[in-house]
C-alpha cells in the first residue's frame, strides 16, 4: 500500500514539474536590444513584481525611468537598489502616485508636466485585487475599479498632450486574460453594487483595461501615441497576497505554484510593448507571451468601448482643459 502511495506521489511530482516547465518554456522573451537612452518613462506600481523588473529592465536600457508608487521610503529603497545594480547608464526618480486617488493621480500628473519635458513611454501596471468586501474611495467609487481602471483613465488623459508632443510614444495597459470573463451586463455596473464578489471586480476592471486600450488607440490614430494592451500571464507577485484566505484563494494558490511565472518572465511583454521595433506603430492589440493574441468578443466591442469611456469621463470628473484627443 506504501509503495502504491509513493508511486502515485513521485508520477504528480512528475506532472506538476512537466506543467511548470513546460509553461515557462512558452512564455515569450523579449528579444530587443533596443537603447532607451533619452527617453522618459513612467511606470505605475513599479516597487514590486512585474513592474519593478520592467523598472530594471529599463534602467539599464538607459532610460530615465519614473517610479510612481503610494509608498515614497520603499520607492526610494526599490529606486537606490536598481541603481546600486547598473553602470550609470540611466535615472530613476521616485514620485507619489495613488491611482485609486484622483486628486493624487492629479497632483502627480502636474509634478511630471512641470518636471519633464517630454514622456516616451507610459506603463500602466499599478493593480490591485478585489476586496474582500466592497469599499468606496473618497471619490465615491469602487476601490477595486478605481485602483486599476478609472486612476488610469484619468492619469493618461492628463498626460496626452505631452505623449503627443513626444511622439513616437507608446502607453502599455496591464490587463490580464481574465478580462475574458464578464458580462456585457456586468459593464453596466461600474460601481459594482450588484453581487459584489472580489474577483468578480477584478474581472471587470481588467475588460475595462482592454476597453480603454481600443478606445484611446482610436483617438489617438495618427498622433504618434501607440496604445497596447497584454497580459503577463499567471505571476506570483505581492498582489495576491491582500486576497483574502479562502478555498478559491486556496485553489488560487495550488494553480500559482504549478504554473506561474516569476516576476522577471511576467515583465518580459510590458518590456516588448514599451521597447521593440516590432509593434512601431502598432496599436490597439492586445499581447500575450511578446505576441498578439485574441482577446473576448466584449473586448471588441466598439459600442462597448466608447460607452466605458463616456462613462469614466464622467466618473473622474474630467474637464474640458484636460481633454486631449
Amino acid at each position: 500500500m506504501t509503495t502504491m502511495w509513493l508511486e502515485i506521489l513521485a508520477a504528480l511530482v512528475v506532472v506538476v514539474m512537466s506543467v511548470r516547465f513546460w509553461y515557462r518554456y512558452t512564455s515569450g522573451h523579449c528579444t530587443s536590444t533596443r537603447s532607451m537612452a533619452g527617453k522618459t518613462v513612467i511606470i505605475t506600481g513599479a516597487t514590486a513584481g512585474i513592474g519593478k523588473e520592467t523598472a530594471r529592465d529599463l534602467l539599464r536600457r538607459g532610460a530615465r525611468v519614473i517610479i510612481a508608487c503610494r509608498n515614497l521610503e520603499k520607492g526610494h529603497k526599490v529606486a537606490g537598489e536598481l541603481l546600486s545594480e547598473g553602470d550609470g547608464r540611466g535615472e530613476v526618480v521616485v514620485r507619489r502616485l495613488d491611482t485609486s486617488n484622483l486628486s493624487s493621480v492629479r497632483t502627480f500628473a502636474k509634478e511630471v508636466l512641470d518636471t519633464e519635458g517630454a514622456i516616451h513611454v507610459l506603463i500602466n501596471n499599478a493593480g490591485a485585487p478585489g476586496m474582500g468586501k466592497r469599499l468606496v474611495t473618497a471619490d465615491g467609487l469602487e476601490l477595486t475599479m478605481a485602483t486599476n481602471h478609472f486612476g488610469h483613465f484619468l492619469l493618461t488623459n492628463l498626460l496626452l498632450g505631452r505623449l503627443k508632443k513626444s511622439g513616437p510614444s507608446r502607453v502599455v495597459n496591464v490587463t490580464s486574460f481574465v478580462h475574458k470573463i464578464p458580462s456585457k451586463s456586468d459593464l453596466k455596473d461600474l460601481a459594482i453594487t450588484n453581487d459584489y464578489k472580489p474577483f468578480k471586480a477584478y474581472n471587470i476592471s481588467k475588460l475595462c483595461n482592454v476597453l480603454f486600450t481600443r478606445e484611446l488607440a482610436d483617438k489617438m490614430a495618427g498622433t504618434g501615441v501607440t496604445v497596447n494592451c497584454l497580459n503577463p500571464g499567471i505571476v506570483r507577485t505581492e498582489i495576491f497576497d491582500a486576497v483574502n484566505f479562502n478555498y478559491r484563494a486556496f485553489l488560487i494558490y495550488i494553480l500559482l505554484q504549478v504554473t506561474s511565472k516569476d516576476a522577471v518572465s511576467g515583465a518580459q511583454t510590458s518590456i516588448h510593448l514599451a521597447v521593440s521595433e516590432e509593434v512601431e506603430g502598432v496599436t490597439g492589440r492586445y499581447f500575450c507571451d511578446c505576441k498578439e493574441a485574441p482577446m473576448s468578443d466584449l473586448a471588441r466591442s466598439k459600442d462597448m468601448a466608447t460607452e466605458l469611456w463616456e462613462a469614466s469621463v464622467k466618473a473622474v470628473g474630467l474637464r474640458q482643459d484636460e481633454i486631449h484627443y
